[in-house]
């Protein structure tokens, strides 16, 4: 018996596996909607045997994008374009999955193949918003900071695209806490020196990220499961950690989330990250102990044996993996057969099933 290849039942969701797709930005939508780049990327990932393959980081506004290649979700036609997508991955077995975010301070830049430079108003770039006028980087805009119309402004934009996710036939909701953008710059006191209601204390800190959570549990279905994605530390001085992780995953959870991705870092452009195999399990170990909630972990995680000993042991409920299935879109299937897992192949390619 496979404890990664057992079913895992959050609300009415079961997932067939542990074995869960990250978000990982494409930068190849087209004012916000997909192309058939997002379509082969996703579908391969579900033909692969994942459990839930999740969408990319997707916009709840324009001005929430990172790059004008991201994905958004602030109309009722991205939504519509999204529904092929969603039917290809349900149709191979697999729970689909979307993350939606605003960039923040790290707004308006090329893509990274391009430099993941700030564009400028010339090159179609936009002002970024932050909780404070602080910039990512030397080499990054000063962003505005946000006036009390824009805080009040986003939990709706969120619920807003977590109806439209919703309409679009998504399995599972995830709000982006992490890497840096928005919600996880209000968190952190490296990026929000407010001195009013949103800013200072860890309670205000919290307030705008459990503000969004509630509008956008009461905009999503009660029988779908909602997940939030945080950085669990920032890997800086001062700044966000795991100890607060485990206070803000407690909060959640009463917020109606059901999983916490437990990903790190992303703040601040210096960040000292000590990358390893399974470094950032840990996170989701602590938080899923000490705060009762299930987690996910993430981050180098490569082989089978790895991914079964961190559900197997409790260390987490289920795997997130990125760039292991970027190179290895069926990384699943060659994982059953390393784990002695009975594992069926898609019709169409079981003649080459060993």
């Amino acid at each position: 018996m496979s404890a990664l290849f057992s079913p895992l039942t959050l609300r009415a969701q079961t997932f067939r596996n542990r074995i869960f797709v990250s978000p990982m930005c494409q930068y190849s939508s087209v004012d916000g909607f997909p192309t058939a780049w997002h379509l082969v990327h996703l579908g391969s990932r579900a033909v692969g045997g994942a459990g839930l393959v999740m969408m990319e980081a997707t916009a709840v506004s324009p001005e929430g994008r990172i790059s004008p290649g991201d994905q958004g979700l602030w109309s009722d036609a991205h939504a519509e374009a999204l529904k092929p997508i969603v039917a290809f991955l349900k149709s191979q077995g697999a729970a689909a999955g979307i993350q939606i975010a605003h960039a923040g301070r790290k707004a308006s830049t090329t893509a990274p193949w391009m430099g993941g430079g700030a564009l400028t108003r010339d090159q179609g770039g936009w002002e970024p918003i932050a909780p404070s006028a602080l910039a990512f980087s030397p080499h990054s805009p000063t962003p505005r900071a946000c006036d009390r119309q824009d805080i009040e402004a986003l939990p709706e934009a969120f619920a807003q695209a977590a109806r439209r996710a919703d309409a679009a036939g998504f399995d599972v909701l995830e709000v982006h806490m992490a890497h840096g953008y928005l919600l996880h710059e209000f968190l952190s006191p490296l990026s929000n020196k407010r001195n009013d209601a949103y800013g200072g204390t860890f309670e205000n800190r919290i307030r705008l990220p459990l503000a969004v959570t509630d509008a956008v549990r009461a905009a999503w279905p009660a029988t779908k499961p909602l997940f939030v994605r945080i950085s669990a530390s920032d890997w800086a001085a001062g700044g966000w950690d795991d100890t607060q992780s485990v206070a803000l995953a407690a909060a959640l959870k009463g917020h109606g989330v059901d999983l916490i991705d437990c990903s790190s870092g992303g703040l601040v452009a210096d960040a000292k990250i000590p990358a390893g195999p399974g470094y950032q399990t840990p996170f989701a170990t602590r938080i899923r102990e000490e705060a009762g909630i299930p987690t996910g972990a993430v981050g180098l995680i490569t082989d089978p044996l790895q991914a079964e000993q961190i559900v197997a042991t409790g260390l987490a409920d289920c795997v997130f993996l990125g760039r292991e299935l970027l190179r290895d879109p069926h990384w699943p299937l060659h994982a059953a057969r390393a784990l002695h897992v009975d594992l069926a192949w898609p019709l169409q390619y079981a003649r080459a099933q060993p």
